[in-house]
């Protein structure tokens, strides 16, 4: 699979990283033209690419977006991963986050420190929304999801797979 190199049960993130670099500047130019004369049936298309490329591989051999990003934290998540630990909101705030440049709750640290040495979330049933949903490649109005999975395409190995076959189609 074209940026996927899962050796065992684990992938070479430095391969990945590469390719995602060196497809960069063909990606921007295929997003925008995506922009501009988007496909009736973008969603759709997204969609069953999303579910191809899922079928493909196991987030669990990655990890990348863990071990390199941070998702926001919503109000509703810092509740339920304050609930989970049993501590007050302001306690999990101090102990966890920090508020980035655009105002938002973010990790203090990269990887999560929820992340285990087997790629395995430990609050997993607890979890931000962001991380519920990420890539966001199954999400409806892709159109408008379409910088954001640009920029994913440099953090999730799926999603470079998603914009190679979607520009395959093309």
């Amino acid at each position: 699979m074209y940026g996927l190199d899962i050796r065992g049960n684990t992938m070479d993130l430095d391969v990945f990283r590469k390719r995602a670099s060196n497809k960069q500047k063909q990606n921007k130019a295929f997003i925008k033209q995506l922009k501009r004369r988007p496909p009736k049936d973008l969603d759709h298309q997204i969609h069953e690419l999303h579910e191809e490329v899922f079928e493909e591989i196991d987030c669990l051999a990655c990890a990348n977006c863990c071990k390199t990003t941070s998702p926001i934290f919503l109000p509703k998540d810092i509740d339920r991963l304050a609930r989970h630990f049993r501590q007050k909101p302001k306690t999990f705030i101090a102990e966890h986050l920090h508020i980035d440049e655009d105002g938002d709750y973010v990790l203090n640290q990269a990887p999560c420190p929820f992340l285990g040495a087997d790629n395995y979330c430990s609050v997993y049933e607890s979890r931000p929304r962001a991380c519920r949903e990420y890539p966001h490649t199954n999400r409806k109005k892709m159109y408008q999801l379409l910088n954001l999975t640009l920029k994913n395409t440099q953090v999730c190995p799926a999603v470079l797979e998603i914009v190679k076959r979607l520009e395959d189609l093309s």
